[in-house]
């Protein structure tokens, strides 16, 4: 079990254990929602493609 806290702004740092599970990048979109209680979150699959400007493209 990992551990986080809510800062003064609401906001929640993922832990490392969390984001290399859930394969989480920077950007990266989530969905949360309270089910019994509990707070659930998921990653969302993007649909279209990213594009960094001034990187090259894979």
């Amino acid at each position: 079990m990992s551990l986080t806290k809510v800062t003064r702004n609401y906001q929640v740092t993922l832990p490392a254990e969390v984001r290399r599970t859930l394969g989480i990048k920077e950007g990266d979109c989530l969905e949360v929602k309270v089910e019994d209680g509990n707070i659930v979150t998921s990653k969302l699959e993007r649909k279209r493609k990213r594009i960094k400007l001034g990187k090259n493209l894979r």
